[in-house]
């Protein structure tokens, strides 16, 4: 059973008036608020003979789809390639204070998984620190050897404009709480597939990643790519270049975002032919790279 992503707490709300002050009122009442925990991926790894345990990353997460979260990251960050190389998933145990999962995530790999958690770890310092320039983090990206996407599909603009509403209409717990980010990947005509939310956009990304790496659609191998898996991703959010990156890693073609983008993100959109849009809603959006998938009707014709 997953943790409750939500916890009542009480409140005092008020209300204030617009023309004295007997207008204004207080009134103590619950609410709903998302819950943030810190979760702890560790992976043990190695030869059979000479298996490690290694504390890979710690993020703030809402509880629920923790192995998907795990399996998204460990994918995006280019540890595994596909599903296949996990053995299992496990929590290292249940929390003594309330009797449900802990806050520790136990990855066996596959005895084939080959990286080095040295230059790993110091991939995840740099893309932390404010340092580090646009230049080195594309060239990081693109020594890992990912190819530019194919381009599949083609979306004509009134289904695109139409998709960061689906994605709201079915954030159940942004209902409760108003406070989570959502990951929603839709296939080509605007169909959703698979919908994560998490306090943190890149975990709802990694979630709806991992969900669609394990799903019985995914591609040979293992890979995300398969026949029932989401070629668009939208996002709540911003678009960073991290979400970018992760969208690359798992065969997206376009990334919407309601929000804007930033000049890195735009900068590897073009590089790997990611179609990247942003300020997304019912009315209008602006394409920032991809341009050939997405289709306007021609005004002149009518």
């Amino acid at each position: 059973m997953q943790d409750d992503p939500t916890k009542r707490v009480t409140i005092e709300r008020y209300r204030l008036g617009t023309a004295t002050a007997d207008d204004c009122s207080k009134q103590t009442c619950d609410d709903l608020v998302a819950v943030e925990e810190p979760l702890e991926i560790r992976i043990v790894f190695g030869r059979a003979e000479q298996r490690r345990s290694k504390s890979l990353a710690i993020t703030m997460r809402t509880p629920g789809n923790d192995a998907e979260l795990a399996t998204g990251f460990l994918l995006s960050e280019n540890v595994i390639q596909s599903a296949d190389q996990i053995r299992k998933i496990e929590h290292a145990g249940p929390s003594p204070e309330n009797g449900s999962h802990g806050n520790t995530l136990i990855v066996d790999l596959a005895t084939s998984v080959v990286f080095s958690v040295e230059k790993l770890q110091r991939h995840f310092y740099m893309t932390s620190s404010c340092g580090v320039c646009g230049k080195a983090s594309i060239e990081a990206v693109m020594a890992q050897g990912f190819k530019a996407v194919r381009s599949t599909i083609q979306m004509n603009a009134e289904t695109l404009a139409a998709l960061p509403s689906k994605l709201r209409t079915q954030q159940t717990v942004f209902d409760d709480t108003g406070g989570l980010h959502a990951a929603g990947s839709f296939d080509g005509s605007g169909g959703l597939i698979a919908l994560r939310e998490d306090v943190g956009r890149h975990n709802a990304v990694d979630k709806l990643v991992g969900q669609q790496l394990h799903s019985d659609g995914q591609g040979e191998g293992g890979q995300a790519g398969g026949q029932n898996v989401g070629r668009v991703l939208v996002v709540s959010g911003r678009a960073s270049f991290e979400l970018v990156q992760k969208a690359l890693t798992a065969k997206f073609e376009a990334l919407i975002a309601v929000g804007a983008p930033s000049s890195i993100a735009v900068q590897l959109a073009e590089e790997f032919n990611i179609t990247l849009i942003g300020f997304a809603s019912a009315k209008k959006f602006n394409v920032y790279s991809g341009f050939d998938r997405v289709r306007f009707r021609d005004t002149s014709e009518s």
